[in-house]
C-alpha cells in the first residue's frame, strides 16, 4: 500500500505530453492486474465496513482501501500521459494523502487503545493540498514545494514503521505479531523503491514496464494483506466489546479451547499465584520474557496462554490490571487516606504518575483524587 501499501507521485507531473501507448499486450495486462487490484481493494473495504462498522482501525482500513482505488486509477499510463495535469490534481491529492492514512491505520489497527486526533486529519488535508497545488502548478511548481512532497513518503513510511514497532514485544495476538512484521518489511521496502523509481523517471511518471511491475508487486502485497486480515479471527484482529469481570478473567467462547489442557491449567494457577500472591506486577521492568522466565517456560508459550486462555490481547494492559486493582484498594483504604496517590502509583508498580492517572481514568471514568474522594465520603 503506497507509504507502506502506497505509492507516490514523488516527482508530481511537470509537463503535459502524450506518451507513445504500450504495446496491446502489456497494455492488456496492466489492466487486468488494475482491475484484479480495485476489486480486492473494494472487497477488502466493504468487509472492513461490514464486520467492524464501529472500530476506528476498520474504518480507517476502509477509507485507506478506497483511497487506493483511487490511486490505482490515477496511476494508470494512459491516464497520465493523456489527461491535463490540472485535471489529475485531485487524484494525486488523494493518492499521497493515502501515505498519512496508512500511518493512521497502521496506528489504529496495533494500538487497541488508539484514537483519532485532529494531528491525522490536519496531516492528511496538509498533504493532500501540498499535493494537488504542486500538481496544478506543473513546471512552474517551486522546488522547496516539491522537495516537501517528495519527503512525505519517507516521512510517514517512517512513522508507520515506528507505529508497527511500537509495543511490539507486549502484543500477544500471534497473528496481529505476524502482520505488523509484514507490513512493517514490504511497506517500508516498497515505498522506498517505488519513491527512488519515481525520482529517477522522466517528469517522475513511470514507464509502461514499470507500471505493470508497480501494480503487480502492489497487488501481491495488498492480496497477502487482505488474506491476513480477512483470515483472522475478529477478536484477534479487533477488539471485542469490553467484558467486566476479574483480571484473570476466562476467555471468551470464540477463542476458549473445547477442552482444558491439565499443564495449561497449571500455568494458569502458577501465574495467577505469581501475579495476586507474589505481586510480580509491581516490578517496574515487567516483561512477556522476564515473566516467561520466572515461569521456566517459552514466551510464545506464556503469550498465547495470556491472549486464548485468560482473554487479553496487550501484555501491558494485562500488568496494569493488577496494578490497578491495588490502587483502587489503596485509595478505598480509610487507613490510607492520607497517602500521596504518586506513593500508592509507584508501589502499585506503575513508573510515574501521568501513565497511572490515564490508565485510572480510563479504567474507572474517575480520576484517583476523584475515585478516593468518592470512595471516602462516608468513613
Amino acid at each position: 500500500m503506497r507509504n507502506g501499501l502506497a505509492c507516490y507521485r514523488a516527482g508530481a507531473i511537470s509537463n503535459h505530453q502524450t506518451r507513445v501507448p504500450a504495446s496491446l499486450p502489456l497494455t492488456l495486462l496492466d489492466a487486468c492486474l488494475r482491475g484484479t487490484l480495485l476489486a480486492l481493494l473494494a472487497l477488502l473495504a466493504a468487509v472492513l465496513w461490514r464486520d467492524r462498522p464501529n472500530l476506528r482501525s476498520a474504518r480507517t482500513g476502509a477509507a485507506l482501501a478506497l483511497g487506493l482505488c483511487v490511486q490505482v486509477v490515477g496511476a494508470t499510463p494512459l491516464f497520465e500521459a493523456l489527461v491535463h495535469p490540472l485535471w489529475q490534481a485531485p487524484l494525486v491529492a488523494v493518492s499521497v494523502a493515502n501515505g498519512v492514512l496508512f500511518w493512521v491505520f497502521v496506528q489504529a489497527l496495533f494500538d487497541d487503545d488508539f484514537s483519532l486526533r485532529p494531528l491525522h486529519v490536519a496531516a492528511w488535508f496538509a498533504v493532500a493540498a501540498l499535493s494537488g497545488f504542486n500538481c496544478a502548478l506543473g513546471p512552474h511548481t517551486p522546488p522547496v514545494l516539491m522537495g516537501a512532497q517528495r519527503a512525505a513518503p519517507l516521512l510517514f513510511a517512517g512513522l508507520a514503521a515506528l507505529a508497527a514497532t511500537a509495543r511490539w514485544r507486549a502484543d500477544l495476538v500471534e497473528g496481529r505479531r505476524q502482520l505488523r512484521r509484514f507490513i512493517l518489511v514490504t511497506g517500508i521496502a516498497y515505498t522506498v523503491v517505488m519513491l527512488a523509481v519515481r525520482l529517477a523517471s522522466p517528469q517522475g511518471r513511470l514507464s509502461a514496464e514499470a507500471s505493470a511491475l508497480d501494480v503487480a508487486t502492489l497487488l501481491a502485497i495488498v492480496a497477502v494483506v487482505a488474506y491476513q486480515m480477512l483470515h483472522l479471527r475478529g477478536t484477534e484482529l479487533f477488539p471485542a466489546a469490553a467484558a467486566a469481570g476479574p483480571t484473570l478473567r476466562t476467555a471468551s467462547a470464540e477463542s476458549a479451547p473445547p477442552a482444558p489442557d491439565p499443564a495449561e491449567e497449571r500455568l494458569v494457577i502458577t501465574l495467577q499465584r505469581l501475579m495476586q500472591d507474589e505481586r510480580a506486577y509491581r516490578s517496574e521492568d515487567l516483561t512477556v520474557a522476564s515473566l516467561a522466565a520466572r515461569l521456566a517456560v517459552p514466551e510464545y508459550r506464556l503469550r498465547r496462554l495470556i491472549n486464548q486462555r485468560l482473554g487479553h490481547r496487550n501484555f501491558n494492559a494485562f500488568v496494569n490490571g493488577f496494578r490497578l486493582d491495588e490502587a483502587r484498594g489503596a485509595l478505598a483504604d480509610p487507613a490510607r487516606r492520607d497517602l500521596p496517590v504518586l506513593t500508592i502509583a509507584l508501589e502499585a508498580g506503575f513508573q510515574s504518575i501521568g501513565p497511572f492517572n490515564r490508565a485510572f481514568k480510563a479504567e474507572t471514568g474517575l480520576t484517583p483524587t476523584e475515585f478516593r474522594r468518592e470512595k471516602l465520603a462516608d468513613s
